[in-house]
């Protein structure tokens, strides 16, 4: 299964360890379903990325090859796949 490589950006970086991680990425995965592996991966991070109605938080930033996530057609519904860029990161003092 190909690989798809994720960044992380200030706290969230603290939490994984590492500035990019690789996660397997079936055909078809859509944002949603990439970050619930990250937070199966990173529980910590539940906290960072999603408020406590399950919303994803208004100060956590998805952005796919450039775009904010909020910004495509489908949203959190995107397909993505190994060959996207993904950088996740924080806003804000949290």
């Amino acid at each position: 299964m190909p690989l798809l490589k994720v960044n992380f950006y200030a706290s969230l970086r603290k939490i994984s360890g590492t500035k990019t991680v690789e996660f397997s990425s079936p055909d078809g995965w859509t944002i949603q379903q990439l970050l619930d592996a990250v937070i199966i991966r990173y529980p910590a991070m539940h906290v960072k990325l999603y408020e406590q109605d399950g919303e994803l938080s208004r100060r956590a930033h998805i952005v796919i090859n450039g775009r904010f996530s909020h910004l495509l057609e489908k949203g959190m519904d995107t397909e993505i796949s190994p060959s996207d860029t993904v950088d996740i990161f924080p806003i804000g003092h949290f």
